[in-house]
């Protein structure tokens, strides 16, 4: 089991497993999908840390993004971490598929307030079809974190069908 810490050497979230990718370049083909989603380059999302099992996609703040009290929006908070629990799960997929998210369901446990928005995602069971994710958000500011939201997810393994342009 890895666990995870923040800049500070506090620990984050659950422990992850310690997954084998199937897949040797597994963190360059997150990248690659990654940087083709046209939706994280509008809203100026990052990607962070890419492990087995593990990926951690950060938002900073900008207004545009917020809702009337100047919090982050709910579905901005949805689509980081819908992206951050998909390329988890898509580490741990074999080199000819390719991933989408079946379903998800988040909790916001608090307002999202802060500097930046950092989501994580994490791989609870891989499977050959289907994957289950976990995701947390969290909002930072001055180095420190709140949880805001909580999501758990389903992925499904697109089998022979890479993750190419469209």
């Amino acid at each position: 089991m890895t666990q995870h810490t923040n800049e500070y050497g506090l620990p984050i979230g659950f422990p992850v497993p310690d997954f084998k990718p199937k897949v040797a370049d597994y963190a360059e083909r997150v990248r690659t999908s990654f940087a083709r989603q046209g939706i994280m380059g509008l809203i100026g999302a990052e990607l962070g840390t890419v492990e087995p099992g593990f990926v951690e996609i950060s938002l900073p703040w900008r207004k545009d993004l917020t809702q009337q009290h100047g919090y982050f929006h709910a579905g901005i908070t949805s689509t980081i971490v819908d992206s951050a629990g998909g390329y988890a799960g898509y580490t741990l997929f074999p080199g000819n598929a390719s991933v989408v998210t079946v379903e998800f369901k988040i909790n916001l446990v608090a307002p999202a307030k802060g500097e930046v928005m950092i989501a994580r995602g994490r791989v609870v069971r891989p499977g050959r079809n289907l994957t289950i994710c976990t995701g947390e958000v969290f909002v930072a500011t001055g180095g420190e974190e709140t949880l805001c939201a909580m999501m758990q997810q389903t992925l499904m393994c697109l089998h022979d069908t890479p993750d190419n342009a469209a």
